[in-house]
């Protein structure tokens, strides 16, 4: 489910986010899919239950996953995302464009890596 390096400079509970994002933004958790408890997750990946907690929590901020108390947290429909973090998003995307094009790269290559992506995404 989720690889953690403990050699990433990266804290751990980013890692956990990152990595549950990945799942839901893929599809290999779909909207109103059931995501392990915070106990059961802690104890798959041997840390504290703390830091699960810490990154479903921020997981919810950004509209990935919605916990109904007494239930459990869930993955939420892509609808419920919010524009906020589409728009962080888009404010990286357009930072690493200008730093790669510094560098460089030719919006031909931007552009074959979007539309390579975008293939994927649609499973093309």
């Amino acid at each position: 489910m989720i690889q953690l390096n403990y050699r990433d400079a990266r804290p751990i509970y980013e890692q956990v986010k990152d990595g549950l994002r990945h799942l839901v933004v893929t599809g290999a958790l779909q909207a109103g899919d059931k995501l392990p408890s915070v106990r059961a997750l802690a104890s798959s990946l041997a840390i504290n239950p703390n830091t699960i907690q810490r990154a479903y929590e921020a997981l919810e901020r950004e509209g990935y996953l919605y916990t109904v108390a007494g239930k459990g947290s869930f993955a939420a429909p892509q609808s419920d995302v919010n524009a906020a973090r589409r728009t962080a998003l888009l404010l990286q995307f357009d930072t690493a464009a200008a730093e790669l094009l510094f560098l460089g790269a030719t919006i031909g290559e931007l552009t074959a890596r979007l539309e390579t992506t975008a293939r994927e995404k649609r499973g093309v």
